[in-house]
């Protein structure tokens, strides 16, 4: 029982530890890097910004210098002394090169379109020289993230923007707010490392993930026979160029494989008129009460994106959002979008 209480009393005492420790680390980087929030517009970056130390090889590189100006001292060797101070002089001389490589950028957030959920988000960022020199080997990459492997490398020349795109993991539904980027260079020569951090005012619009084995479509709420059905199937009217949410299904592989689609071929689908113009409904009230929310809205997000594929047109009810029957990129974003901020504050 002593023992249980003891580990008890530690295991209070690391999480108080631990939790004062993150709130320590909290207030310093936010008075040192000065961290308040998404920063809009255009972001310069001043010399308060830049921040510089030295590398592990600039740590050994150091240790070399002092002892070959104690060994100059003690042999009194005036060739030693004159290569001490020159590979000094070297080091001075990277540590300007290397500041300078990365103050003085201005940054501005670009577009980032929408993902699903699971997918990776892509954040549009520019770096901006107004500067006649060129900057070499920046890197740049998300703080939260923490992944090597996603960060990106940049060389902007005088005078010119570069731009670069950074990929997060989107998990969640709803907007998603760019992490802290964080800029970092060891340009020319490795000694030390200059970096700096900035909030972009950029954000991305998560939609559901569209579930993977999801039922068939509903049925038909109404069928005319009008002439001319979106889902007409009966008579061939001809060959036309591939769009946006035409069907694999419908695709005119004869006609394909006489042109090369890698030299300026088109694609081509095949067009069909008449039959019956059917319009379903996806509608949140009638999925089954034993899906949740997210799965409900999941089955709802692979519904739309199904009738797309096929050129079923679809009403769309979801809370206060009621559509008519419609089909078309505008439809389709307006719906996933709805489903995406579903019960969230915009």
């Amino acid at each position: 029982m002593n023992d249980q209480a003891n580990k008890q009393t530690i295991k209070r005492r690391l999480s108080l530890y631990a939790r004062f420790e993150h709130s320590i680390r909290s207030r310093l980087s936010k008075w040192l890097y000065r961290h308040r929030g998404a920063e809009p517009g255009e972001v310069f970056l001043h010399q308060r910004r830049v921040f510089i130390v030295p590398t592990h090889p600039g740590i050994l590189f150091c240790v070399m210098l002092m002892a070959l100006f104690i060994g100059s001292i003690n042999y009194n060797l005036s060739l030693g002394f004159g290569f001490t101070f020159l590979l000094g002089g070297c080091a001075l001389i990277d540590m300007h090169l290397t500041f300078r490589n990365l103050a003085h950028l201005h940054l501005v957030a670009g577009r980032a379109n929408p993902v699903f959920a699971g997918e990776e988000a892509q954040f549009e960022l520019h770096l901006v020289n107004r500067r006649k020199y060129d900057r070499y080997a920046i890197w740049l990459d998300f703080v939260a993230d923490d992944r090597p492997d996603l960060a990106q490398a940049a060389d902007v020349a005088g005078n010119t923007t570069q731009r670069i795109l950074l990929l997060t993991p989107a998990q969640q539904r709803g907007w998603l707010q760019a992490p802290r980027v964080r800029l970092q260079t060891r340009f020319p020569l490795g000694l030390l490392r200059a970096w700096s951090y900035w909030q972009p005012d950029a954000r991305v619009l998560v939609y559901p993930r569209p579930e993977d084995d999801a039922p068939a479509l509903p049925s038909a709420e109404a069928e005319q026979d009008d002439g001319q059905g979106t889902a007409g199937q009966d008579d061939f009217a001809g060959i036309r160029g591939y769009q946006a949410g035409d069907s694999l299904k419908r695709l005119a592989w004869r006609q394909i494989a006489r042109v090369d689609v890698e030299h300026g071929g088109t694609l081509v689908t095949k067009h069909f008129e008449g039959g019956a113009a059917a319009e379903i409904a996806i509608d949140f009230a009638v999925l089954p009460p034993t899906l949740d929310t997210e799965q409900k809205l999941s089955r709802m997000t692979r519904w739309v994106m199904e009738a797309e594929a096929r050129g079923i047109a679809y009403a769309f009810h979801l809370g206060n959002v009621k559509l008519d029957a419609a089909l078309g990129p505008a439809h389709r974003e307006t719906c996933l979008t709805a489903l995406a901020l579903y019960g969230k504050s915009a």
